[in-house]
């Protein structure tokens, strides 16, 4: 019986045989069958005739282009170049066969290759390392390729004149390829956690294996300058140093999002898809981008080797790669070359200088910059005080080795800032946390006056000191500085929802929800925004929708308050009962569903773990709870505590509807005028 053709014939000149196997493995690793001659010694008509016909039944041949291949022009794999070109011309159809692979620094433009071969797509390579995305591309091209009718492979046989087997032959690869699509497709249903900040409470976390599917957008429209930055793969072989692969690919993302002509998917939603087996189609369909930018890091020492690729993500074809090799000090020079190739690549017609904006805030200091991105880790994973005092010190690192690392200060005030607004359980830390917040926020601008997190951080600030019109204006400063921000997006929108400013807030809130689609916080924003304004309905559809993306103790928590406030008592009970105990306001919805449901002591109960929780610093959550028991008294006793004390909770009371029973009140009124709240 005859061998069984391949999926992939893999030419290459003998000093390359290292490289070709590494590429080799990886397509086999992921099912694909590839033919790779490894003898020393090739010839005789039984040999040539198994060549030829592997070239005519393999469905891509890939062709790898070095130095090697520059200085032979004679040469075995030159015979298998002109063989597969013979093929590519005498095609029924056009379709992609010829896939040209680079491994060294030989230019395109130079290399000593048919024509044939500078008409498609190259890729680079370097040594042979075989990236996901690669392998990705590959299994795109196979499934093409099963798709296509047996007329055309028919006609391919007579144009090369060898005998074609019966029509109802398959071979194995062709149904290996069908398999392999299938499993993408159902992998690619699963998705990747992502986390957030709140002014009252963190948000949860949860074990992947929680993870609903994700929604994708009805209608895959990208705008053709849009842009999403994949979590770089960590290649170095430790586990403990996936914090700097992840941190430089956010940094990247942040870099290419500074570029006001570039649309740049936010980094939650790009990075749920870590660890995930999915195509690029698929990832530019959920997050509706033109392109998507991925790669690996291999750090030593100082040293850091980057390679970044960058690919059409409708088409699947490469559009541009590089691999740098850059001592650590160098980190924002690469950050601004990756940022200009990926621009000119785009063809994105660059407005002022490009590296002043890139490297806005940045460090030099190798030691300051590891700190940085280690903090910015914790920052984004914290649940708890305690981890986010671990993200605070990181950045008290970096500041003390780069005094004018402007970022770090931004960051550090954030994190502060989340410290104490969730978690101080006495008005005195809280205070002190917020104008250490206030004044590092403060630095961060005047080092960097145009850093678009400075004045976010400078903005929660005000906030949370209940300095509305400050908070405003660095709101506004720092969107015109990042636009398609979608932190400083959904911040700014929830911030203008407690300020009564409705329809400019849901604007925000649903562009920030457009660039961060798949972060529930994005649409966990957007439907407390709603119940604001009295919206039950759409409220519950849009946390219902972060329900799906992430079903996490503070979306339900959420969707409790909103079933409770629509009179639907059991299904608000039925929410926050599984979860209250993750989640320090799953006690208030009990407390206020309870006592509606007549379970008087269980609501006692409730407000009792509250309490306990919150300590002196809750008396804003308090007065929720009595002013839904109707203990009006009591509720405004706890109000005017608070606005004593100036608690940040205070932002909230114009708009909050569990404070509707006292809205008549002129005691409760009197507070409210004292806030100053915008007009």
């Amino acid at each position: 019986m005859a061998e069984a053709s391949h999926a992939v014939f893999l030419s290459y000149a003998s000093q390359d045989v290292e490289a070709a196997q590494r590429i080799c493995q990886a397509l086999r690793a992921a099912g694909i069958q590839v033919f790779l001659d490894q003898s020393e010694l090739r010839g005789g008509d039984a040999w040539d005739q198994k060549i030829r016909q592997e070239i005519h039944d393999c469905a891509l041949f890939i062709p790898i282009v070095s130095q090697h291949t520059q200085e032979r022009l004679e040469g075995y794999f030159r015979h298998e170049w002109k063989l597969a070109i013979e093929r590519a011309h005498h095609m029924a159809e056009q379709k992609p066969f010829l896939v040209p692979v680079v491994i060294d620094g030989t230019r395109d433009q130079e290399a000593l290759v048919p024509d044939a071969f500078r008409a498609v797509q190259w890729t680079r390579l370097p040594a042979g390392e075989t990236p996901p995305s690669f392998v990705e591309r590959i299994q795109r091209l196979l499934s093409a390729e099963a798709s296509t009718t047996i007329r055309l492979a028919n006609a391919q046989s007579r144009a090369v004149g060898i005998s074609q087997a019966p029509v109802q032959r398959s071979s194995p690869w062709l149904k290996r390829g069908l398999l392999v699509v299938l499993a993408v497709m159902v992998l690619a249903a699963a998705g990747y956690f992502a986390i957030n900040k709140l002014w009252i409470s963190k948000p949860t976390v949860s074990s992947p294996a929680t993870v609903a599917a994700s929604p994708t957008p009805a209608v895959f429209s990208p705008p053709p300058h849009s842009v999403a930055v994949l979590p770089f793969v960590n290649m170095s072989g430790d586990k403990e140093q996936d914090y700097f692969s992840d941190g430089l690919s956010e940094e990247l993302l942040n870099s290419l999002a500074r570029i006001n002509e570039l649309q740049v998917a936010a980094r939650t939603s790009s990075f749920y898809f870590k660890g995930k087996d999915v195509d690029l189609n698929t990832v530019a369909r959920k997050l509706n981008v033109a392109s998507v930018l991925e790669g690996s890091v291999r750090r030593s020492g100082h040293m850091v080797r980057v390679t970044a690729q960058l690919n059409n993500g409708v088409t699947g074809y490469h559009l541009w790669s590089q691999t740098y090799d850059r001592d650590l000090k160098d980190v924002l020079q690469m950050q601004t070359e990756i940022a200009g190739a990926v621009a000119n690549a785009l063809k994105v017609t660059l407005l002022g200088d490009l590296a002043t904006k890139v490297e806005l805030g940045g460090t030099r200091n190798p030691a300051a910059f590891d700190a940085y991105l280690r903090a910015t880790k914790a920052h984004f994973i914290a649940v708890t005080a305690k981890e986010e005092q671990i993200a605070i010190d990181g950045f008290t690192q970096a500041l003390r080795l780069d005094p004018d690392y402007a970022l770090a200060y931004a960051g550090r005030s954030l994190a502060l800032a989340s410290v104490a607004t969730p978690w101080a359980t006495t008005q005195l830390a809280i205070r002190a946390g917020l104008d250490h917040a206030l004044s590092d926020a403060r630095k961060s601008i005047a080092i960097a006056p145009d850093l678009a997190e400075g004045h976010l951080a400078l903005a929660s600030a005000h906030e949370f000191l209940l300095e509305f019109t400050r908070a405003d204006e660095e709101y506004q400063r720092a969107l015109s500085l990042a636009p398609t921000n979608a932190r400083v997006l959904r911040d700014y929108g929830l911030f203008a929802v407690y300020m009564g400013k409705s329809e400019s807030a849901l604007t925000m809130l649903r562009r920030a929800a457009t660039f961060d689609p798949l972060n529930y916080v994005s649409h966990m924003y957007l439907g407390q925004a709603l119940r604001a304004l009295r919206r039950y309905d759409d409220a519950m559809k849009a946390l219902t929708s972060g329900l799906a993306i992430q079903p996490v103790a503070d979306v339900r928590t959420e969707l409790g308050f909103t079933q409770y406030l629509l009179g639907d008592l059991q299904a608000a009970r039925a929410s926050c009962e599984p979860v209250a105990g993750e989640y320090d306001l799953g006690q208030l919805c009990l407390a206020i569903t309870y006592q509606k449901l007549g379970r008087h002591i269980d609501a006692q109960a409730a407000l009792t773990k509250l309490k306990a929780l919150w300590g002196d610093g809750g008396p804003i959550v308090y007065a929720e709870v009595y002013a839904q028991w109707g203990d009006t008294a009591k509720a405004l006793e706890c109000l005017e505590t608070a606005e004593r004390t100036r608690h940040p909770g205070l932002e909230g009371l114009k708009t909050d509807p569990l404070f509707d029973p006292l809205r008549k009140e002129p005691r409760f009124q009197a507070i409210e005028r004292e806030l100053k709240f915008l007009d």
